[in-house]
């Protein structure tokens, strides 16, 4: 071996071992699971205690059941927890990105499961005619903007939140709202009593000044706390490099003036701080945002062209939250001790409702996750809160329960009417759509029982319940369906991996089924407002299951897929959706059929779930 040869071997033996220092000082991700994008939920385990939340469900139709404009495109939210309540921004398109007229909304909660009526927070903003715009020939002539922001909120100091948008210019449908081109960035802020300050522009793009835009400059504001707030914002480097991509290109306000999208961060505890760009690119920061490492992919992250969040959580660990995968489906999320080796991959969101409205840039799937900035307030709960949009089209939240596993040591007892009010639904994984809802209720009689209800005629109502890991399982639980004519419940056993084993129906056609093979068959007939106990008694080896209802036996069945255990029951309002997959178009062009309206409800009541292992 010459010494040119023995030259090279060492660089390229140096390089390996910097990139592999590099690797180990960086967010990265060691664990052995993979998301197969072949299902919506990746055949990922989910979470326990997850509760999906949906915010606001576009209505072209009807829009006075959403947000009285009938806007379908919505995207990009933001969240904070200030003065008791969650506070929620969301940018709003006509029918697809980059389509104005387009405004920004603020939603409120008290609790992040009954939300409010969305409130304009940045209203439409006419482009004054003539306008042109650098690399592009077309001429602005009744062009409205279009919303575009990073940052939707800052609480100082002093306890004054502030929420913040951005006019952005698009000549055309192809054109790009973040490419440093637009009006400028304004703020208002949100007082206590839910009222709003006026909107002020806080930093103008190139060519753009408080004599040829429409809302003043911040520094006129009366109230100089407002404009302090605004200051300290403005001198906090974590908070402006979520405005690189809006910003002049050359902006000294930002500190990495390079334009990776969408970013997020966290504090270690030694003080470091951890960035999270699109596409899982990282780096570290030892001086608050000021400059960065190196940065480059988290080793073993697999993450497309969508938001990657990352956050301490209440017991001192840390999660990421990100769609894994090169779809954005489904929505999962990672663990790590120390804020750099995450060790799992579990799942947060894993379903796809039909997009009811096609436009311009919309992608299909749970995607664009945000969770409350440092400083921007602790909801009490210790839960770990996220918000996200759902096809760039209904805006959702979700409720992660801390510590956060996949499992859980003890067999179900959950007689819901002797459980603590507020703390029934802990251990269970719920999907509540606006129109169809999972909750706690009271009977007629006063008994509390856990409520599923559908009105949609395209998502439905889920609520599953993770039990402990067994070959045989002996399941119970009791149920009421309020009608026997409309509606439909699935009930299912599943594995690890959420492949359904078995399935019974409660069906329109009074009809309590079962799924043999490809086919449904009947069981047995069931009333309208009847409690029925139903237990199963479910074996692994032989693919074997009974069936008895109100202690009677009423059928054995064969497992219509095979697993090796079984570990979580699942309720469910419909049937298992597989559209849109991996080979479907990008870019739905098509609406469909609706009249906006919601139909009749049916609704179940479960009184009581209860499992043990079944003896062999």
């Amino acid at each position: 071996m010459n010494f040119k040869t023995i030259k090279t071997c060492l660089v390229v033996a140096a390089i390996a071992i910097t990139n592999e220092a590099w690797a180990q000082q960086a967010a990265h991700y060691t664990a052995t699971t993979l998301n197969n994008p072949d299902y919506h939920h990746g055949q990922l385990q989910p979470a326990v205690g997850v509760h999906n939340i949906q915010v606001m469900r576009a209505n072209r139709e009807h829009p006075e059941f959403a947000d009285n404009f009938g806007y379908t495109y919505n995207h990009a939210p933001m969240l904070a927890y200030w003065n008791n309540r969650f506070y929620l921004e969301y940018l709003s398109d006509s029918v697809g990105e980059h389509i104005p007229p387009a405004h920004t909304y603020l939603v409120t909660s008290k609790d992040g499961y009954a939300w409010g009526k969305p409130q304009v927070l940045f209203p439409a903003y006419k482009i004054p005619d003539g306008t042109t715009k650098e690399g592009r020939s077309e001429v602005a002539e009744n062009l409205f903007a279009v919303m575009h922001q990073r940052m939707g909120f800052y609480v100082s100091d002093d306890e004054r939140l502030l929420a913040l948008g951005y006019y952005s210019i698009c000549m055309a449908a192809n054109d790009s709202p973040n490419d440093g081109l637009g009006i400028g960035r304004v703020v208002r802020e949100i007082y206590k009593d839910g009222s709003f300050g006026p909107i002020y522009f806080i930093r103008y793009n190139l060519g753009w000044n408080a004599k040829n835009t429409d809302f003043p400059y911040y520094k006129k504001a009366k109230d100089k706390k407002f404009v302090k707030a605004c200051d300290a914002l403005m001198n906090t480097p974590l908070m402006m490099q979520q405005w690189v991509e809006e910003a002049d290109r050359d902006d000294p306000l930002i500190p990495l003036k390079k334009q990776y999208k969408a970013f997020s961060y966290y504090h270690l505890p030694n003080g470091n701080v951890v960035g999270l760009w699109k596409h899982a690119l990282t780096g570290i920061s030892q001086d608050e945002g000021k400059t960065w490492s190196d940065i480059g992919r988290a080793p073993g992250f697999i993450n497309g062209n969508a938001k990657i969040w990352g956050q301490q959580t209440s017991n001192g660990k840390f999660a990421t939250v990100y769609n894994p995968s090169d779809f954005r489906w489904p929505l999962a999320l990672s663990v790590s001790e120390d804020g750099l080796e995450y060790t799992n991959l579990l799942l947060v969101h894993g379903e796809i409702t039909p997009m009811r409205y096609g436009g311009n840039y919309k992608s299909y799937g749970p995607q664009y996750v945000r969770g409350i900035v440092e400083g921007n307030g602790t909801p009490p709960d210790n839960k770990l809160w996220i918000t996200y949009s759902v096809n760039k089209e209904d805006i959702w939240v979700s409720g992660v329960k801390v510590p956060i596993t996949a499992e859980v040591s003890n067999d179900v007892k959950d007689v819901f009417n002797e459980m603590t009010e507020g703390q029934e639904l802990d251990f269970w994984n719920i999907y509540s759509p606006a129109w169809a809802r999972v909750q706690m209720k009271n009977t007629k009689d006063g008994t509390r029982v856990l409520s599923i209800a559908d009105k949609d005629e395209f998502d439905y109502a889920k609520a599953e319940r993770v039990f402990p890991e067994n070959e045989n399982v002996r399941i119970n639980f009791s149920i009421e369906p309020a009608q026997n004519n409309s509606g439909e419940l699935h009930i299912e056993l599943q594995d690890g991996k959420n492949t359904g084993a078995l399935r019974l129906i409660f069906d329109a056609d009074g009809y309590l089924k079962y799924k043999d093979g490809y086919r449904v068959k009947n069981i047995m007939a069931y009333e309208a407002g009847k409690k029925y106990d139903v237990r199963i008694n479910a074996t692994c080896h032989n693919r074997l299951y009974d069936v008895f209802v109100n202690g009677k036996k009423v059928k054995t069945g064969l497992f219509f897929a095979p697993v090796h255990s079984l570990e979580k029951l699942v309720f469910r309002t419909g049937p298992v959706r597989r559209f849109p997959d991996t080979d479907t178009p990008t870019d739905q062009d098509y609406d469909l059929k609706t009249n906006g309206l919601p139909e009749t409800e049916a609704e179940y009541f479960i009184y009581e779930v209860s499992t043990e292992k079944l003896a062999e």
